[in-house]
């Protein structure tokens, strides 16, 4: 029997390396990998369809699984997963020191339902009370202007969005002052070129974040990976073995990380910071499977309901194949 000629659109992550490379095999699967960055592969899948393995927002798949319209389900694999205590960037000069001072403030976002942006506004309600009607919101894209939000959105009373002026862009308001800070999954460019006058919303965050998992236990998932629909009803295999093949990619890319005697990534301190990982957060801290992070879902999907993004409370097992829910034991 010939293998299915699919294409696999995902980020160049070192969990993805063994499969690109072939080192690890999707069981009757002749891949064809595409290398993207996350916005360009929502933007197709979710417009066009575009892929037949994909990366997905796990917001944005959210939202399509509660309308009953989602062309792809997804399997527990996660190819993303951050603490998003990085995720706001505030001005120096608006009297901002704490979360709770974003009460009143215009802040840009590039779009309102993204993932990240839903982790940061849970940890700001939950944490910090400071609730999402709270905000003015100034949609826009980061560096170029006219970005839209992927999906319609009916949100509750008293959220407010606006539209950032034609022409105009969340990274460039902020460094004029008109904006008072930036949310989203990347920092605005005018933060990265060292702009004196904007910083961290948490001056530490990665000690706010670690403090916030001690508490919760949770690893926040961004991405979930899909497998187009029409796929699965034809081949009804084809979701364990995907998830197989990625769990495994991820068990090559760790092993190769703690081999020491030859960095594999171009960063300091690497061995010191995967022990560190590890006694915070445990031996398989990057797990996939749904079991092990069913709490994250329950936390993350209770937030999306109530920040009006999924029309209905979503629990966590409609996001993901049956088959991928249970495995054999030998």
């Amino acid at each position: 029997m010939a293998k299915l000629q699919l294409s696999i659109a995902i980020g160049p992550y070192d969990r993805m390396r063994p499969l690109v490379d072939g080192e690890v095999q999707i069981d009757a699967v002749d891949p064809q990998f595409m290398l993207l960055e996350p916005e360009e592969i929502f933007f197709r899948a979710f417009r066009h369809e575009a892929f037949d393995i994909c990366e997905l927002s796990l917001s944005s798949y959210s939202v399509r699984v509660a309308k009953g319209d989602s062309p792809y389900i997804a399997v527990p694999v996660f190819p993303s997963r951050a603490f998003r205590h990085t995720c706001i960037v505030v001005r120096t000069d608006r009297g901002i020191a704490r979360p709770e001072d974003l009460r009143g403030k215009r802040i840009g976002i590039p779009e309102y339902q993204l993932t990240a942006n839903v982790w940061a506004r849970a940890i700001l309600e939950e944490e910090y009370g400071v609730r999402p009607a709270e905000i003015t919101w100034v949609r826009g894209g980061y560096d170029t202007p006219g970005r839209v939000e992927k999906i319609s959105l009916n949100l509750p009373p008293g959220v407010v969005i606006e539209n950032a002026p034609e022409g105009a862009t969340i990274s460039g308001m902020l460094a004029a002052g008109e904006l008072d800070g930036v949310m989203g999954p990347r920092a605005p460019s005018c933060f990265e070129r060292g702009d004196p006058d904007i910083d961290w919303l948490f001056p530490d965050p990665t000690a706010a974040a670690q403090a916030w998992f001690r508490k919760t236990r949770i690893f926040p998932v961004m991405h979930v990976l899909g497998i187009r629909r029409t796929l699965v009803e034809r081949h009804p295999w084809l979701p364990a073995a995907v998830q197989k093949a990625f769990e495994k990619s991820k068990a090559v890319a760790l092993a190769k990380l703690a081999d020491t005697s030859a960095t594999k990534v171009t960063l300091p301190f690497v061995e010191e910071s995967l022990r560190a990982a590890r006694r915070l957060m445990g031996e398989d801290f990057f797990s996939y499977g749904l079991s092990e992070n069913r709490h994250v879902f329950d936390w993350f999907l209770r937030h999306h309901h109530a920040q009006g993004l999924s029309s209905r409370l979503l629990v966590p097992e409609e996001l993901f194949h049956p088959s991928t829910l249970e495995s054999h034991k030998i």
